[in-house]
C-alpha cells in the first residue's frame, strides 16, 4: 500500500517559505535599527562636542568681560557665539532626525517581529492539522485493514467449514 500524502503539503511549503522570508525581513530590519542607533549616537556625540565648545567660548567671553577688554573683541566673540549657536541648532536638528529614524526603524522591527510571530502561528496550526490528519488516516487505515482481515478470516473459515463438511460427506 502506498503511503498517503498530506493534501495540504504545498500549502505547508508556502507557509514555511513565508515564515523563512519573514525571519529574513526581521533580520534586515534589526540591522537597519542598529545602523539608526549608531547614527543617533554619532549625532549626539557631535552635538555634545559643539555644546562643549559653546560652553568653553561662553566661559572665555565671561572671563574677557571680567578682565575688561575692548568692545570690538567682545563684539567679535558674540558674533562667533552666534555662529556656534547656529551650528549647535544644526546638530540638534540632526539628532532629532536621527531619533525619528531610530523610532521608525524600531516600529519596523516591531511590525516584522509581529509578522514572524503570525507566520509561525500559521505554520504551527497547519502542522497540528497535519498531525491530526495523520492520526485520523492511521485510524481509518487500521480499521480498513482490520475489516479486510476479518473478511479474509471469515472467508477462510467458511472455506474450511465447507471442506470439512465435504470430507465428512465423502467419508460417509
Amino acid at each position: 500500500m502506498k503511503p498517503l500524502t498530506y493534501p495540504l503539503e504545498q500549502l505547508m511549503t508556502i507557509k514555511q517559505n513565508r515564515f523563512d522570508q519573514a525571519i529574513k525581513t526581521l533580520e534586515a530590519k534589526k540591522l537597519l535599527l542598529e545602523q539608526a542607533s549608531q547614527k543617533l549616537t554619532a549625532a549626539k556625540e557631535e552635538r555634545d562636542s559643539v555644546f562643549e565648545h559653546k560652553t568653553a567660548k561662553l566661559t572665555q567671553l565671561r572671563e574677557e568681560l571680567d578682565s575688561g577688554t575692548t568692545t570690538d573683541k567682545i563684539q567679535q566673540m558674540k558674533g562667533y557665539l552666534k555662529i556656534v549657536d547656529e551650528k549647535l541648532a544644526e546638530k540638534e536638528k540632526k539628532v532629532v532626525e536621527a531619533q525619528k529614524a531610530l523610532d521608525l526603524a524600531q516600529k519596523q522591527v516591531d511590525a516584522a517581529t509581529e509578522e514572524v510571530f503570525q507566520k509561525k502561528k500559521d505554520l504551527e496550526k497547519l502542522e497540528m492539522h497535519k498531525a491530526e490528519w495523520e492520526k485520523e488516516m492511521h485510524y481509518w487505515t487500521e480499521r480498513k485493514e482490520g475489516a479486510e482481515q476479518d473478511e479474509q478470516g471469515s472467508a477462510t473459515h467458511t472455506l474450511r467449514k465447507r471442506d470439512a463438511e465435504r470430507s465428512k460427506n465423502s467419508k460417509e
